[in-house]
């Protein structure tokens, strides 16, 4: 009854904020902003009123509105990086809601002072503490493994992200574990977005719209994750033609089609469109048949595969209202091979799938923003070893969201809404002491969440977040608030901060122990007892987490610099028990953990030269009731430079490398071996003399007290386009990944003391058609 009446009671706020803020308006000037070539929506770009010098930004639906306009004329400006300025007069009656969709037109020739104040003005009107947006060009500038960009080699480059493998590998922000970052692809969860070779993920780099980074102090419009959120939006489709491209490597090949199903009638008129994507490897057959010249890991082969689709269809209104509908499925295959013998050791495979919808939706009579989404997705995993040990996992569920944006002036702005989830999660699993473990689970999770960014004459900006999250599983509520303030010095120095509180009930059944471990699946908190460090029962069984984040940013001699100092406080982080010795020990341990850092970036760009550099330098230990450890990715300092340059006659050459150093990763030495007797099946009745037991291993009392040695790579390539026709061009990229062969340990076999080592030099030619 209290569930029904705290629903009603939450759905009848958000309708009341909403009426609040549609009412006594004298005039309202609303729309969007596209690309004129292809119908896509121009985000972030500001939209300002000449007459009043008033500015707003539009969002990642491009949507833009001015409110309580008094009765007159005005002239609307649109500035954007790479585009002629738009101008669009329009005259507003009293009490009138005027809807214009603005189409920016590509320019030949860019002018930097344009651009260099276009994004000095979003730097100055957003907090953007611990976030990076990302586009698919920045991502193309990075050298890339087999020619082929993806936003899992170019978060490697960002600071305060540690990636610990290019084979099974994984990705750790600011002191995160993969589990404790929250990964959505138009606004649902992907559960694992990175395949089992570690250099792909499942996001196709042209059909990205954008990736925003969140690294710490998220705001409230984000829940359930501790550490971090990575938020990829995909386009809507060509509007005009049939556009795509085909491309092939060593590696792999890919496949993307978009274009109109229906194309509007006139500029401002509805239309729909289409987007469709294919990833497939098979690299397990190439790496050895191409590759086996360059000795192992070539020469035994790679076994790693797998193939992405992905579809999308998008009905666009007149008003710039729009409907879509997606669905996607993601198939990984891969063996574990032994170094000595190329047995297989094990197997594994894991498949997502989903399907689902967004809208937007802009009233007719009113300013407000209206978006949601709803949405099924499946994720499992199955894992099979040479031991018989088989263990799976899933996780399924439902998403549903909707929300509520008012723009208000001078770049302020509320936004409100309902999230409602619901998860179900299995698990099959037996450790190396043969001991099983099986649960099932289910929760509903649902959270309230409020937004208000207040800028105060461009110079101080205070974004106050609450986030209300309940979940019924356990019964228990979490009250959230986050806050994020910036102030701006001058135009080129900016002061920025944020903090929150943050919890989670997805656990991951990896530990921070693990170096390598591909049984990637997820549980839900459990519902039985959980003891802390110290022997006692914890208060609830969720996952938490505080940030705190401080930064400056400074423009000078035409270079971004950015320093961002962070603090993570892991209050509890829950683990799957793998190391049970009984049925009846218990199933979860729990730990707690503090990360700290300092962060700094340079990026300087020309028309010509881009040159990015990151170095971080950071502390992450957990503390599991005994003693203090760093775990596995605990890599201390790390440091990228990327430089890329464009020449030619016609700029059709494109040059780029990086170079990555990263201080040592920890492990756990070995201190010696004994044998292995099973004495628990008979007891005192084992037959202990006549047993052949199994080799044991002694590790130092110290967890990763040991650290193997530096890392360090250098990648290169070089990219050629060969321009067919106006709209269609062959780029050929040439790469060479790890240039001089620098023998990077993955891991060393504790019993044969055999190291493995990551990819090698590698060189690889791609081919990529686009029309």
């Amino acid at each position: 009854m209290k569930s029904i009446f705290l629903k009603k009671n939450i759905l009848l706020g958000i309708f009341l904020l909403n009426a609040i803020f549609s009412f006594a308006q004298n005039g309202i000037i609303k729309g969007f902003v596209y690309d004129k070539a292809n119908g896509e929506p121009i985000i972030y770009t500001n939209v300002v009123i000449k007459q009043l010098n008033l500015g707003v930004q539009t969002d990642i639906n491009g949507y833009f509105t001015f409110s309580q306009l008094k009765p007159g004329s005005y002239t609307i400006m649109v500035p954007y990086m790479g585009y002629d300025t738009a101008l669009v007069n329009i005259v507003v009656q009293a009490n009138d809601v005027v809807t214009q969709k603005i189409f920016l037109t590509k320019r030949e020739r860019v002018l930097k002072g344009v651009e260099v104040t276009a994004r000095k003005t979003v730097k100055m009107t957003t907090v953007n503490a611990g976030v990076t947006t990302i586009s698919p060009k920045e991502i193309k500038l990075l050298p890339s493994a087999g020619g082929e960009p993806d936003i899992a080699q170019y978060l490697q480059v960002m600071p305060g992200v540690i990636f610990t493998g290019d084979q099974g590998g994984q990705l750790y922000i600011r002191g995160g574990a993969p589990s404790q970052t929250g990964i959505l692809l138009d606004g649902v969860t992907i559960y694992n977005p990175f395949h089992s070779i570690g250099l792909f993920s499942v996001f196709e780099t042209d059909a990205i719209k954008s990736v925003d980074v969140m690294s710490a102090g998220f705001s409230a419009l984000y829940g359930n994750r501790t550490s971090a959120i990575l938020d990829v939006r995909t386009k809507d489709g060509n509007k005009n033609r049939t556009a795509g491209k085909l491309s092939a490597s060593p590696i792999m090949m890919r496949a993307m089609l978009e274009g109109p199903l229906s194309k509007a009638k006139s500029e401002n008129g509805g239309s729909a469109t289409y987007i469709l994507s294919m990833k497939h490897s098979y690299f397990d057959k190439t790496s050895s048949s191409m590759y086996s010249v360059l000795g192992d890991p070539f020469k035994q082969g790679l076994p790693y595969s797998f193939t992405d689709l992905y579809g999308k269809i998008t009905l666009s209104g007149e008003n710039g209202s729009k409907f879509n509908v997606f669905g996607f499925n993601f198939d990984d295959k891969a063996k574990v091979l032994s170094a000595q013998s190329n047995n297989d050791l094990a197997s594994f495979n894991w498949l997502a799938s989903g399907l689902g919808t967004n809208f937007v939706v802009t009233p007719a009579g009113a300013s407000t923003l209206i978006s949601g989404k709803f949405a099924f997705s499946k994720y499992g995993i199955d894992y099979k070893e040479q031991a018989n040990r088989t263990r799976n996992s899933t996780i399924d569920g439902f998403e549903g969201a909707i929300d509520f944006t008012y723009f208000l002036k001078s770049f302020s702005l509320v936004k409100y809404g309902l999230e409602v989830s619901g998860q179900h999660t299995t698990l099959s699993y037996v450790n190396n002491y043969d001991i099983p473990t099986t649960l099932d689970r289910r929760n509903t999770t649902a959270a309230l969440y409020l937004l208000v960014r207040q800028n105060f004459k461009e110079k101080l900006i205070i974004e106050p977040s609450l986030r209300v999250q309940y979940y019924s599983g356990l019964a228990k509520m979490s009250p959230e608030p986050r806050i994020g303030i910036k102030y701006n010095i001058n135009s080129n120095v900016r002061l920025k901060a944020a903090a929150g509180i943050y919890s989670q009930n997805i656990i991951s059944t990896k530990s921070d122990r693990d170096i390598v471990n591909f049984f990637s699946a997820f549980l839900l908190s459990p519902d039985e007892q959980v003891l802390n460090t110290v022997g006692e029962t914890v208060k609830n069984n969720l996952l938490t987490a505080r940030h705190l984040l401080g930064g400056i940013e400074v423009d000078a001699w035409g270079i971004e610099f950015n320093v961002e100092p962070w603090y993570k406080n892991f209050s509890q982080n829950i683990e799957l028990n793998r190391y049970k010795l009984f049925a009846s020990d218990p199933n979860f341990i729990t730990e707690t953990g503090k990360a700290y850092g300092l962060d700094l970036s340079a990026k300087y760009q020309t028309k010509a030269w881009y040159l990015w550099c990151a170095a971080s330098v950071q502390n992450v230990t957990r503390f599991d009731g005994k003693q203090t450890y760093a775990p596995p990715f605990d890599r201390r300092f790390n440091v990228n430079i990327v430089t890329s340059y464009t020449l030619g006659k016609n700029k059709e050459w494109d040059l780029s490398g990086r170079f990555n150093y990263g201080s040592p990763f920890p492990f756990t030495q070995t201190q010696g071996f004994f044998e292995q007797l099973n004495l628990l099946n008979n007891g005192i009745g084992s037959n202990y003399l006549g047993q052949n037991g199994s080799l044991g291993i002694l590790y130092a009392d110290q967890i990763n007290g040991g650290r193997l040695s530096h890392y360090h790579r250098l990648d290169l390539s070089a990219k050629r386009k060969f321009v067919i026709s106006k709209t269609s061009t062959v780029d050929a990229t040439f790469s060479v990944t790890n240039v001089y062969d620098r023998q990077n340990i993955f891991y060393v076999n504790r019993v044969t003391n055999e190291r493995v080592y990551q990819l090698p030099f590698f060189p690889s030619l791609n081919v990529t058609w686009n029309f």
